[in-house]
């Protein structure tokens, strides 16, 4: 039986890309070597990383007023990375749109004057506060948002706009539709989502932004550091790294990011126009602020979601529970999950609702 993996991350993988890694497993590039084993020193290794850096600058346009580093720790360590790398003036605002928003401005609170200028958290994060209406301070190092909210399903579709720059958490979106990387400070993003496995986090900085940390930062936690040493400061995620640059090629192949954004927007529109044509199935976000990528459902009760998530897991629709947070279910339709996927997962939906339609009504 074949196996869609709807889990928010670690998430499914390509299958060209994967079939590729068993083969480089063993022998990368007749090096007589696993990829896994090779020194981050060796020229076999030097020669993936910075194929991967060179193919995520292209793909995602990235000029050269920016660095790209590869990093390790999570997103949930830019948390503290960004406002002690850069907060000159010690100011930042914050729009918290979710758990992950919110664990950033509480990382970004233990250094200087942090300031939530709006918030979705009176309707349980199902909607993106209007960007237009948000009077942002003055003297700002940056404004820090979460593009796209795992958890709760949302994504912003325009960006606020701010004199100060831009940060923004991509974690879950990335790669999954073109952004304009000029508008942005800083963008970063854990792996294990859009690009491969967990243990790698991509952060993209612009080069003037990353060159005054705060003088407690630490040497691990500099940007500079980093980007001094091309990612290579110490031991780096290289399993990780081999298998982005594998899929930074592969979007590359299929057309780039504009291509992969228009299968994307297919998969989600055949999954939210079920939902919405049926009585049995229902999604709470704001129609305009829905995600791509992550998309919560209920069914009428909680016993059936927990009867929806146990038999859906025996027909391989596997990682379908919803946060506990939210409860219900959660689709996570990232870019290697293929059309066929989504289509299983209503077929399934469609049999499950006709079964358990007759019996709510006796």
């Amino acid at each position: 039986m074949k196996v869609y993996n709807f889990s928010a991350g670690p998430s499914m993988l390509s299958e060209a890309v994967k079939l590729e890694v068993q083969r480089d497993f063993l022998n990368f590039s007749n090096s007589g070597m696993s990829i896994v084993e090779m020194s981050h020193r060796s020229k076999f290794f030097e020669d993936v990383h910075n194929q991967g850096i060179t193919l995520l600058k292209e793909i995602m346009n990235i000029n050269d007023d920016y660095e790209v580093l590869f990093l390790q720790g999570g997103a949930s360590q830019q948390f503290d990375a960004v406002p002690l790398n850069l907060f000159a003036k010690g100011r930042a605002d914050y729009i918290v749109t979710g758990s992950f928003a919110a664990k950033a401005t509480t990382e970004a609170k233990k250094y200087g004057d942090v300031v939530i200028a709006a918030s979705s958290k009176d309707k349980n994060y199902t909607y993106i506060p209007n960007v237009d209406s948000i009077n942002f301070r003055e003297n700002l190092d940056y404004v820090h948002i979460t593009q796209n909210n795992t958890i709760f399903g949302t994504r912003y579709t325009s960006l606020p706009k701010t004199e100060a720059p831009l940060v923004s958490d991509v974690s879950s979106m990335i790669l999954s539709e073109e952004i304009d990387i000029s508008k942005y400070g800083l963008v970063y993003a854990g792996a294990q989502k859009n690009i491969g496995p967990a243990g790698l986090t991509v952060v993209i900085v612009k080069k003037e932004l990353m060159r005054t940390p705060m003088p407690i930062c630490p040497t691990m936690l500099r940007y500079s550091t980093h980007a001094d040493a091309n990612s290579l400061y110490n031991t780096p995620p290289c399993f990780c790294i081999y298998m982005a640059m594998l899929a930074f090629k592969e979007i590359k192949a299929l057309g780039g990011v504009k291509e992969v954004y228009k299968t994307n927007l297919h998969k989600a529109s055949l999954l939210y126009d079920y939902i919405d044509n049926s009585s049995f199935y229902s999604n709470k976000v704001f129609l305009k602020d829905r995600s791509l990528m992550n998309v919560p459902f209920i069914t009428p009760s909680a016993e059936l979601d927990s009867l929806f998530v146990s038999q859906a897991t025996q027909n391989g629709l596997v990682s379908l529970k919803g946060h506990r947070s939210v409860g219900g279910m959660r689709a996570s339709i990232y870019n290697a999950m293929p059309v066929e996927g989504v289509e299983k997962l209503i077929l399934f939906m469609k049999k499950f609702e006709m079964q358990n339609k007759t019996a709510l009504r006796s």
